[in-house]
């Protein structure tokens, strides 16, 4: 045995698997979070979770941010990549500022859109007021305000998808498109029948990388909409907050979270070994 592996053994025991051994059994529990008393409840928690009309919106918008970023982020970092892999001036430029939105916190970032989606004051609405529109509530319609938070998530971190894209094009040998150029392939064909299959490792990466942080989203959610109008843009992650801070329920919270840790684990497992199939070797 390699005792050099044993610090990081134990620090992945003690941050990782402790808290969600821990957590599952929190779930177990009718506990409040605070006072030293608990009952164990068996998994009365989790049936509770399959007739909450809550928990059931807050799933399935947990969906559209995971997917609705991942998708955004796909298209304008491989689309972002591809025009800055060519020689151009300002080129690593252009990449620096893409990415600097994914140093920034979120809820910097977040805090940010606030004061450009907000009713009063808002920097949108008083561009339309300039122009003699009326005022919109951006943020006080769920189909609006679920919009506003996968689009605000997908430029935060489409600057990872660029960079991703970037090594993997830069990984893609020039003989390839120079033996497809004399054949007469143009600029879409090569593309296509080169670029895209070659691409498939940095795109397994990119895709789960993005699904993970969009199925997990907390920050901009907490800050642009709090979860409203009521609790119709909270995801899986905000509805824990505010189910074991604001509720005094963390028996209940747990299992939210257990449940969370087994569809991302899963979603995981599916689209890496959907991907992985799918790759193709220099």
């Amino acid at each position: 045995m390699n005792w050099l592996y044993v610090p990081a053994v134990l620090l992945f025991a003690v941050f990782s698997i402790y808290p969600l051994i821990s957590g599952m059994g929190l779930s177990l529990t009718n506990w409040n979070g605070y006072s030293p008393g608990r009952a164990f409840v068996g998994f009365d928690n989790y049936a509770r979770l399959f007739s909450d009309d809550v928990f059931r919106t807050a799933l399935i918008n947990t969906f559209i941010y995971g997917v609705g970023s991942t998708i955004i982020q796909q298209i304008l970092g491989l689309g972002l990549a591809v025009v800055l892999d060519r020689v151009v001036r300002g080129a690593s430029l252009l990449r620096a500022i893409i990415y600097l939105p994914v140093m920034v916190s979120p809820v910097v970032l977040g805090t940010m859109y606030y004061l450009i989606f907000r009713y009063n004051n808002g920097a949108l609405n008083d561009l339309r007021a300039l122009w003699g529109a009326d005022q919109v509530a951006w943020l006080a319609d769920a189909s609006a305000g679920v919009t506003i938070i996968v689009i605000v998530n997908s430029l935060q971190f489409v600057g990872i998808s660029m960079v991703i894209y970037l090594a993997g094009l830069q990984a893609v040998p020039n003989e390839y498109y120079e033996a497809a150029e004399l054949d007469g392939a143009g600029w879409w064909q090569r593309f296509r029948n080169i670029t895209v299959p070659l691409l498939q490792p940095a795109f397994a990466t990119s895709v789960v990388l993005n699904l993970i942080g969009g199925l997990k989203l907390f920050d901009v959610i907490q800050v642009l909409t709090g979860g409203g109008p009521g609790t119709s843009t909270h995801s899986v992650s905000t509805l824990i907050g505010q189910t074991y801070f604001g509720n005094q329920a963390a028996g209940y919270a747990a299992s939210m979270g257990v449940v969370l840790f087994v569809l991302i684990a899963a979603a995981t497992f599916v689209l890496n070994s959907a991907l992985n199939r799918k790759r193709v070797q220099l």
